[in-house]
């Protein structure tokens, strides 16, 4: 994808706090954290929304899951807590489409969130 600004981190044209990288997966800062923790987690794959997912994308969503536990640990937030969310859409929120997940941490939460 042409204009995406996540494809454009993947490929290293645009500039990003990097946290985490694999083979199909990228982590980085967000540049407006909405808790002191505030980490994106991404596929390379350019994958729009939830909505455009494939059976084939199985394997890389238990991955995604598996690599924000992981950060969770290294960030020092795993026994506090911290909250994973991904916004699909206009409506949820979504501003940019490339599919993330956000992965926040450091303060209490609330609820219902939104």
């Amino acid at each position: 994808m042409s204009d995406c600004l996540f494809c454009d981190i993947v490929k290293k044209k645009v500039k990003a706090n990097f946290i985490f990288e694999s083979k199909e997966l990228l982590a980085f800062e967000d540049i407006r954290p909405q808790a002191p923790i505030h980490i994106l987690i991404i596929p390379k794959k350019h994958i729009p929304t939830l909505n455009d997912l494939k059976e084939e994308d199985k394997a890389m969503m238990g991955e995604l899951f598996l690599t924000a536990k992981e950060i969770a640990r290294a960030q020092g937030i795993s026994a506090t807590g911290y909250r994973t969310v991904f916004n699909c859409n206009h409506d949820s929120g979504q501003a940019v489409y490339h599919l993330h997940l956000h992965l926040l941490g450091g303060r209490r939460m609330s609820w219902p969130p939104g």
